[in-house]
């Protein structure tokens, strides 16, 4: 493997950024020169790979499907037939790690951004007051940002690219009223999960409120985790970090569990059924 190759490769995990390593392992006819030919690519189309397939009309072909692989997190293999041979590239992908953004600096915040940690995740702190927002509270944090909720969130989103479907957002402010304001700065975001933390009682009174007063379609908050978590009994902060934080793996990993959100859907669907039935 050309060296400019692997130092980019071995570069961008050092610097936990996505990457895919692409490698030419059959040709023939006119491709048979190319096996063994790699090249670095990331999903940022305007950053020129490092190394080059060398494959002329297809390359760029190869590139646009090598970064959809990236960003689907999964190993590929790419072949490729005109009339001048047949190729086959492997597309290796080594994927930066998911990213928890917890809206809400306060006691649940603490422990939860230590266990995201310790479960690999890249962690953002976000809190409008920065003597809670500060890094010497989240020293296992990534990032700690003290602003208002809305306006750091929309940064998140146009300047860093960080509001993407590898992105996990928690909701735990210190007001029902800033997670509201939060959630309807990211429900539109093509997130992996929105979490917000509040009884069953008052979730659902703001849903029905926010369809009412601003037309939200109520079917717009089905992908909201709320109330949040995995019903463990939880109590302390510590213990509904977990609960959380086990809800966030089980929807990454498409676990079995069933949240409670969830499970407060079920059993409000049966309710529905049961007076319905008794009504005819």
């Amino acid at each position: 493997m050309n060296n400019a190759v692997l130092q980019a490769v071995l570069d961008a995990i050092e610097h936990r950024e996505s990457v895919a390593l692409l490698s030419v392992t059959e040709g023939d006819g006119a491709f048979a020169a190319n096996v063994g030919q790699h090249a670095a690519l990331w999903l940022d189309a305007t950053r020129p790979p490092v190394g080059n397939l060398e494959l002329g009309e297809l390359t760029e072909q190869v590139y646009v499907e090598a970064r959809r692989t990236l960003d689907d997190r999964k190993h590929k293999q790419i072949e490729r037939a005109t009339a001048q041979g047949h190729v086959k590239i492997f597309v290796e992908v080594q994927v930066q790690p998911p990213h928890l953004i917890i809206v809400g600096a306060g006691h649940i915040a603490m422990p939860l951004a230590a266990i995201a940690k310790l479960n690999d995740f890249e962690v953002t702190v976000l809190d409008d007051r920065p003597q809670y927002a500060h890094p010497s509270r989240f020293p296992t944090a990534d990032h700690v940002i003290a602003g208002p909720f809305r306006a750091e969130l929309a940064k998140l989103r146009t300047e860093q690219k960080a509001l993407d479907h590898h992105t996990y957002i928690v909701l735990v402010t210190r007001g029902h009223q800033y997670d509201i304001d939060s959630l309807l700065e990211v429900l539109d975001d093509p997130l992996a999960y929105i979490g917000m933390i509040g009884s069953q009682r008052r979730i659902r009174a703001v849903f029905e409120l926010l369809e009412k007063e601003q037309g939200i379609p109520s079917q717009k908050f089905d992908r909201v985790y709320a109330p949040i978590g995995i019903d463990i009994g939880a109590r302390t902060p510590a213990e509904i970090a977990t609960c959380i934080m086990a809800e966030i793996i089980n929807v990454m990993h498409k676990g079995p569990a069933i949240s409670l959100s969830e499970q407060i859907r079920q059993e409000r669907a049966a309710r529905l059924a049961r007076i319905t039935e008794k009504a005819r």
